[in-house]
This record gives C-alpha cells, sequence and structure tokens, in this order.
C-alpha cells in the first residue's frame, strides 16, 4: 500500500553524537528545523547546541534515556516536530518504537514496522531469507551443536554492532558463553535470545546498500566491505569490495540476493543486506539491518547519493528514479575509537583536549573533478568529554580516491597528521593497517588482526636478518621518537615557565653566571621513563645527545637530529604534555619528583581500567585464584571487560560487589602470593 505523501517540517533524531549531527546536516540543507534528545552526560555536546531545540531526557545509561521511547515521543510533542528520524542502535531497529512513532502521528523515517519487525529476529529472518532464494547458514540451537559443528557463533537475535556475540572453540564453554552473550544482549537491546550458527574464521563481510520506495521500485546502490574488524565490530570499510573487484561476476549475485532480501518483506527505505563471503565467492545470508549504516559515507563518496536525504524523500512518499547512480573510484572509512588496542581494546575516557583532523566537517556526495577529498562525521569537538555511558566511536573519517591505493595512502596520511589530546584512540592501528601489504594487496578478511598480530614479533632465531615486525597496536612513534618528545616537551615546559616569569623575563630559563650542572625534567611514556638534561647558555640551548637546538618557545621546537631539521608542536594539560611531529604523536605525563606517599596504590592492587558498573564478582575474600582467573567484569561503553588475576595468589581484599559503580584507578581487589607475595 502506497501512503500519501506527506510534508515534513520538523525532524527529530532518536539517538545522539556522530549520527545525529549527521542527520541534522542534511535536515537544514532541506529547509527542515531539527530537534535533539539528549542525557545529561550529553548536555554539553555538541549535537546539542547544533539542533534547533532540544529535550533532556534524565539520566545517564541508555536504558533510562535514549531506550526510552515514551520520552522520546514525548519530547518530539513537546517540540513540534512532525517526524522522527531513528540513525542507528539504541530505537533504530524496534519495531514497537515505530510502531508507537507512527501512532502518535509522526512520518517514521524509516522501514514499515512489519520490516523491522521480520527481521528483528535473526532465527526468523534466517528462515524467510531461505524462503526467498537466498543463500543462509544453518541456525543451531545451543542444545544440538556438538563438537564437529565447532567452532560456533554465539550469536544475539537482535540487535547487532558485535554485541552479544561469542565465538566458542569447545564444549565445555559453550554454556557460560551462551550466558554472557545473553547477558550482553539484555543489557544493549533488551532482549537476551541467543542462537548458534557455524563460525568461518577467515570470511569476508561484504554487505550490499539497498534502497526501495513505496512504489515498487529496489536499488541495490553498491557493496561495502567490512571485513577489518575487532570483537565483531567493524573498524576499516570500504566501497567496492576488493574480492568483489577481483571476482566481477560475483556483484551481479550479491545484487540479486539483497533485492531479493527486501522484497520479500516488502522494504521500503534504506537498508543494508549482510553476507559472509569466502575466497571463492560463495556467500550466505548473516542478517538485515533495517536502518542507516555507521558505513554508508562511503556509498556516498563513490555515487554522489546523500542517502539521509533519500530517507526523508522515500518517507515523504517520492519515488527512485529507474536506476541508482553508477559508483566511480573508491572510498574508505576509518572508525577513530576512544580506546586501547594494545589492552584488548580497553575503551577510554576523560576530556579531549584537542581533536582535529584534517578535511572538511561533512561533504555529502561524491567525487570532486576526479581529486582526493577526506571527509569527516565526527559526535565530538576539542573539549568534548568522553563518558562511559556510550559506543567508543569519536569521529569516522572518510576518504575518496581514483583507486583503492591512493584512498589508503591518502587515508593513513590525514590520520598520521591529526591533533588528538587527552584520551588514547586507536588512530596508530588504523594508520599501521591501511599501510601493512596484506591490506594494500586487498586482503582483508575477518581474522586480519589475529593474523597480522597487534603485538611485535621478533626475528625468527637471534642470529636472524630479518628485522622485527612491528604490531598493528603499536604506537607509531618509536623509542626513539619518545626520547625526543621528551626532550622538546621539557625545552617547551622551560620556555612557558620563563614567559610567565614575574620579573627578569628577558633572562633565559635556568640562568647562571657561571656554568653550573643540568636542569633536569622526566617524562613517563606507557611503561617507559625519559630523564631529560638540558642547560641553557649565552649560545642557546643545549642538551645532552647528538642533537642541535634550532628554536624554542612553549608551543613549537625545532631540533637539528642527525642534520635532520624537525619541527615540533607542543600542547601542555594538567599532567599531560602532547608532542605531535611528521615521526609520530606522543603523550607524555611529567613524572614528579616528590610523589605524594598517600596517592600510592598498594601492590597487588587490582584496579578499574575505566569508569564503568560491576555486573559480577567470581570470587570472595579469602578465595585462592590461579593466574588469569577472571575476578571482576566490569560493563563500559555498551560492552563488557574482564578483570583477571595477575598471578597465582590469595584475594585478600575485595573492594566491590555487583551493581556498583566505579571510576577509573578505583581498587577493586588485592591480590597476593601465596606466601604473601603480592600477585
Amino acid at each position: 500500500m502506497i501512503t500519501p505523501a506527506r510534508t515534513i517540517t520538523s525532524v527529530l533524531v532518536a539517538n545522539r553524537g556522530e549520527i545525529a549531527r549527521r542527520v541534522f546536516r542534511t535536515a537544514r540543507s532541506l529547509g527542515l528545523s531539527t530537534v535533539a534528545v539528549h542525557s545529561s552526560a550529553d548536555a554539553t555536546a555538541p549535537y546539542v547546541g547544533e539542533a534547533d531545540a532540544a529535550v533532556h531526557l534524565p539520566g545517564n545509561a541508555p536504558g533510562e534515556t535514549y531506550l526510552r521511547a515514551d520520552l522520546v515521543i514525548e519530547a518530539a510533542r513537546r517540540a513540534g516536530a512532525d517526524a522522527v528520524h531513528p540513525g542507528y542502535g539504541f530505537l533504530s531497529e524496534n519495531a514497537p518504537f515505530a510502531a508507537a512513532v507512527v501512532e502518535a502521528g509522526l512520518t517514521w523515517i524509516g522501514p514499515p514496522v512489519e520490516a523491522i519487525s521480520s527481521m528483528g529476529s535473526k532465527i526468523e529472518a534466517k528462515k524467510l531469507m531461505a524462503a526467498a532464494g537466498v543463500p543462509v547458514l544453518a541456525e543451531l540451537t545451543p542444545a544440538e551443536v556438538d563438537s564437529s559443528d565447532l567452532p560456533v557463533l554465539v550469536k544475539a537475535s537482535a540487535g547487532g554492532g558485535g554485541r552479544g556475540m561469542r565465538v566458542v572453540h569447545r564444549l565445555e564453554d559453550l554454556a557460560a558463553e551462551i550466558d554472557a552473550a545473553s547477558a550482553e544482549a539484555l543489557s544493549a537491546f533488551g532482549d537476551g535470545t541467543v542462537f548458534c550458527e557455524r563460525y568461518l574464521a577467515t570470511g569476508r563481510h561484504i554487505e550490499v546498500q539497498v534502497l526501495a520506495d513505496q512504489h515498487g521500485t529496489v536499488w541495490a546502490v553498491g557493496e561495502r566491505e567490512c571485513s577489518i574488524q575487532r570483537r565483531h565490530q567493524k573498524v576499516i570499510e570500504e566501497s567496492p569490495s576488493p574480492l568483489v573487484e577481483r571476482l566481477p561476476a560475483m556483484r551481479a549475485e550479491l545484487f540479486d540476493a539483497a533485492r531479493k532480501a527486501a522484497e520479500a518483506i516488502g522494504y521500503v527505505g534504506a537498508g543494508t543486506v549482510e553476507f559472509l563471503a569466502d575466497e571463492s565467492g560463495r556467500f550466505y545470508f548473516l542478517e538485515m539491518n533495517t536502518r542507516l549504516q555507521v558505513e554508508h559515507p562511503v556509498t556516498e563518496s563513490t555515487t554522489g547519493l546523500d542517502l539521509v536525504a533519500l530517507q526523508f524523500a522515500i518517507a515523504s512518499g517520492e519515488a527512485l528514479g529507474g536506476e541508482p547512480p553508477a559508483a566511480v573510484g573508491y572510498s574508505i572509512e576509518a572508525r577513530l575509537y576512544a580506546e586501547d588496542p594494545a589492552r584488548d581494546w580497553q575503551p577510554q575516557t576523560g576530556t579531549l583536549h584537542r581533536f582535529e583532523l584534517p578535511g572538511s566537517t561533512f561533504a555529502p556526495g561524491g567525487p570532486r573533478e576526479g581529486m582526493p577529498w577526506v571527509r569527516v562525521d565526527s559526535g565530538v569537538d576539542s573539549g568534548s568529554e568522553i563518558s562511559p555511558y556510550y559506543d567508543a566511536m569519536l569521529a569516522k573519517v572518510v576518504v575518496w580516491g581514483a583507486t583503492r591505493g591512493e584512498a589508503a595512502t591518502r587515508l593513513a596520511g590525514e590520520l598520521s597528521k591529526a591533533k588528538i589530546h587527552g584520551v588514547r584512540t586507536n588512530r596508530d592501528l588504523l594508520v599501521r593497517t591501511l599501510r601493512h601489504p596484506a591490506f594494500l594487496a586487498g586482503d582483508t578478511d575477518t581474522a586480519f588482526f589475529e593474523r597480522h598480530g597487534l603485538k611485535r614479533e621478533p626475528a625468527a632465531t637471534a642470529r636472524s636478518a630479518e628485522p622485527e615486525v612491528a604490531g598493528l597496536a603499536e604506537p607509531l612513534a618509536d623509542p626513539a621518537t619518545e626520547d625526543l618528545s621528551a626532550i622538546v616537551a621539557a625545552l617547551a615546559d622551560a620556555a612557558r615557565s620563563r614567559s610567565q616569569a614575574k620579573v627578569q623575563r628577558g633572562l633565559p630559563a635556568g640562568w647562571r653566571n657561571l656554568p653550573s650542572q643540568s636542569q633536569k625534567k622526566a617524562y613517563s611514556v606507557g611503561d617507559s621513563t625519559y630523564e631529560v638534561h638540558y642547560r641553557a647558555t649565552r649560545d642557546g640551548w643545549v642538551v645532552d645527545g647528538d642533537l642541535e637546538v634550532v628554536d624554542v618557545n612553549s608551543e613549537l621546537v625545532v631540533l637539528d637530529v642527525g642534520g635532520v631539521r624537525r619541527r615540533f608542536a607542543v600542547a601542555a594539560y594538567p599532567g599531560l604534555v602532547c608532542v605531535d611531529s611528521a615521526l609520530g604523536s606522543v603523550a607524555l605525563a611529567p613524572v614528579e619528583r616528590f610523589p605524594d606517599p598517600a596517592q600510592q596504590i598498594a601492590a597487588g592492587s587490582l584496579v578499574a581500567p575505566m569508569p564503568g558498573t560491576v555486573i559480577r564478582v567470581g570470587v570472595e575474600a579469602g578465595d585462592s585464584v590461579k593466574q588469569g582467573e577472571p575476578l571482576v567484569w566490569l560493563e563500559a561503553m555498551k560492552m563488557e571487560h574482564t578483570i583477571s588475576a595477575p598471578a597465582d595468589g590469595v584475594v585478600v581484599e575485595l573492594a566491590v560487589s555487583a551493581g556498583q559503580q566505579v571510576e577509573v584507578g578505583a581498587v577493586l581487589a588485592v591480590v597476593q602470593g601465596p606466601e604473601g607475595v603480592d600477585g
């Protein structure tokens, strides 16, 4: 049935952060007014300030704010919105919410309620797709799984984004992993139903963007490959797929299967049909996302379409043309996360002191006169607070290039130049991945990080002529660069102190009439400490080592290192100095000369790596534990994190209980060795 054409004048985006800003930009370009909803934690977020009106949803956790359909619809009424765009995540694939929007007399910028319902359960969706002639992987109930099925993937029936998913290699682990996946799914989506399917460890994750209007036209707009993943969540996405480019006959089959999937459920709007493919080109239906995807910009980049504008047009009853535009060139998107890949992808929180990325803030559309270009879709600005309540993604950096190699090189270069201060991110991992020979060759399956390693690989033998291979999660800045950055930080600090002096400001810092000993400062970078010795002379700064100090001020230091002149930008914040150069970015913590003993943490203490909620405690005080045994489970940024025993020992102190909120650095437990030696 064709819905009568409706005029939209004001849209509420039932979401936050980057996607809210993205929808607002297109809405404004169409002449629509915009309404934001926000939690208490998001009150000062950039998207809130960009909306024409904003409504507060009291609380912080998604379950009391963005997942409250009643509050979101009431916000639309209060602000005078006549349409609701769900973005992605939260309520975007919630059929009861879509139905409530329609019942409230508002225009739903999404697919029919029935289509959402049919794809809302991955179990039922597979049955529908099989009936429509779309290839599927057989579903397994937990009771059916035996050793011949291993490994299997435990998967949430509702939602997506890698939450509620576990890979199981041993039958004895299955029950525990099902419980953990179910609990995570219940927390993220309000539905703890899970199922199992055969796990393809090295598959390609390929998806097709579809658009369908109310008049029966279905477009398959182009495919995207999203195989570079961590924890079943996408990290780098691109269009077109390297695999499909190598097997061009595969594209027509993919598009045909995607159109069948959309037609089978009477789909209307923008959606994505996801497949898992092998190297021969065989593919299997994974799920259909009945919403806009995070990675939709790479399709916009290669086709010139504004998918959000088309969502508005379709919801208003407009018809698509006969054929979608042909794709041109290559586009790659990198998701910039606040996380530490080297420490099991731990989410990071805190103040984002500086956030400067290259390219435009937002540039929908396709290639510009055949020249490479960069687009940044971000939910944060300099000064934003990164909280533990929501997803860790800060921004998406998207490039277009005439060739795939050009796009990858440009994206890596632009990311390496970004200035991101205050919160650790996966930026260096993204750059190393984009520059990796396997990525450039298009060898990009879902086991990419496992295959190529996050940590440094030693040479094959002690006498091997082959150098060690840097791990993907290692910083771009090597120890020599860290050492130089410590020197730069010390010199810039001396210049800053001199510029702020109340008397004799014209004298160099630490000036003496007669030769004296060097001044000394120390900085830590991760587990390393660098001590800097420097002094001011009549002829300028002198630093220990084979380098010459060319110029110094509080924000820029120029050094001549072995005959090569290098520039280092410096930014200082409380307890942090950030140094950016072409050699890599380094975050340094000044080492106090006389630390406060009261601030020292007892040996053997296990501390919270991030703010979060204790969802489970697996031990009691007095219990004996083995190295690696899980002790406490934390939930932060929609993910579950395990705190394990660092060594064999005894839990001599347990400081937390289930349901308790903890701050970063809080002591959770203390483990001592069996003879009183700290674990």
